[in-house]
């Protein structure tokens, strides 16, 4: 588990195909590596990989097929930056929100605008996943744990400080910059649970008005 509070601002240091999939290393700038581990959990741009090699500077990381199809790592190239964070402890200050790690599903930058001494992005996320941003609500962008301030349809809005900019990737995103989007963990399970025994029914599909009438949530 992770907070959405980067720790660094690493660079792709080499990127090796294996047979589908890929070895990544990582240099980790700033990020302290004195208590980490070989199978402890780094989270690159919003995904959890597993450190296989710990070369001094950075470390390794195996990314697998599935990893690559459902995020942007596969983009990724010598030199490109990449957000960093450490998995959580049980000492550590929960800054942001809780995240997994498990990227949910890819969306674009729309558009992005000075406003004061912020910035006003717009991103676009995947139709299936709308329904679990809400305003003021959590939500991860490349690992990074951020306040929703509107939504429009699939589209959503993110007034980003000058800390944030400087700390983060979000300084490269223009529109059309692909980045990995994480919803709330409790509006994913919430929905599961809400499904009650029909989560087991393949055929189900999701939350219904009859569903939520039965759960006492609408008349």
């Amino acid at each position: 588990m992770f907070t959405g509070i980067i720790q660094s601002v690493g660079k792709v240091a080499a990127l090796e195909p294996r047979g589908g999939d890929l070895r990544l290393r990582i240099r980790t700038g700033k990020l302290d590596l004195a208590d980490v581990q070989l199978g402890d959990s780094i989270a690159v741009n919003g995904v959890c990989l597993t450190a296989v090699e710990l070369p001094g500077d950075g470390f390794w990381a195996d990314v697998s097929g599935e990893t690559l199809t459902r995020t942007t790592l596969g983009a990724l190239r010598s030199g490109s930056r990449v957000n960093l964070e450490k998995a959580l402890t049980p000492t550590t200050r929960l800054g942001g929100h809780l995240v997994s790690g498990h990227v949910d599903g890819i969306g674009e930058v729309v558009s992005r605008a000075p406003e004061a001494r912020s910035e006003r992005f717009v991103i676009r996320a995947p139709d299936t996943l709308a329904k679990y941003i809400a305003e003021k609500g959590s939500i991860c962008v490349d690992g990074i744990s951020l306040t929703v301030n509107a939504v429009r349809g699939a589209e959503f809005e993110l007034n980003i400080v000058p800390h944030t900019l400087q700390e983060t990737t979000m300084a490269d995103f223009r529109p059309g910059t692909q980045v990995n989007l994480e919803v709330d963990i409790i509006a994913r399970y919430l929905e599961r649970l809400l499904l009650g025994e029909k989560a087991a029914d393949p055929d189900a599909g999701g939350i219904s008005l009859a569903t939520l009438q039965k759960a006492g949530f609408s008349t």
